[in-house]
């Protein structure tokens, strides 16, 4: 699994899925300052890359989680990639929106979930957890069982940790923080002083300030 996290974490690097500008913060939608940015969907515009992530979302799943009925994409940047997980396990496949749509049926799972069955969640990326435990939330009161949950890319926030943990939800990522920022240093794109500013900041996003 190491050696698919440093690959994995290359290639991002590689597209500039994931920048890093400890000197330039970046500001998320949350108001965060942030010298880190991932954008997984960079991905799906790489014919050999988005089958990779295919291929090795596939293969956590066939051994994490063989018992698996269905697979579920959070809305919406883990849509596309569900769907191509879904399509080549030929299982069904449904997504999960962030809130409920204000017309029509007012559905918040798009799709046909069978009640009792043991879904698999695909998620881009884990920042607090948040919006996918939500969809874990939403799959369960529809009579499923989550058996896990698998994403391209964890920061590996504590208060995430802890969210996953009292939700019950195993979490498998393809790459995380850690081995993007070795990979980062390992080729230059940063250098010591930049880890130790990345550091600081991933002990408390909500409050850091460059």
């Amino acid at each position: 699994m190491d050696k698919l996290k440093k690959d994995f974490a290359s290639k991002l690097l590689k597209i500039k899925a994931i920048k890093l500008q400890p000197n330039n913060p970046f500001t998320w939608a949350s108001g965060w300052k942030s010298p880190f940015y991932c954008d997984n969907r960079k991905t799906l515009s790489y014919p050999d890359l988005r089958d990779y992530v295919k291929l090795e979302i596939v293969h956590v799943i066939l051994e994490k989680f063989p018992e698996v009925d269905a697979i579920a994409g959070v809305a919406t940047g883990a849509i596309p990639q569900g769907a191509l997980v879904a399509d080549e396990l030929h299982l069904p496949f449904v997504y999960v929106r962030s809130k409920p749509k204000d017309h029509g049926l007012e559905n918040l799972i798009e799709g046909d979930l069978r009640p009792g069955s043991k879904v698999v969640v695909i998620e881009d990326l884990i920042s607090t957890g948040g919006s996918s435990l939500k969809a874990v939330e939403a799959i369960r009161k529809n009579g499923c069982d989550v058996v896990g949950m698998v994403a391209s890319y964890t920061y590996g926030f504590p208060v995430a940790k802890k969210a996953f943990k009292d939700a019950n939800v195993e979490l498998v990522t393809l790459t995380d923080y850690e081995h993007v920022v070795d990979e980062a240093l390992e080729t230059g794109y940063i250098d010591q002083e930049d880890v130790e500013i990345l550091h600081e900041w991933r002990k408390d996003p909500a409050n850091w300030k460059k």
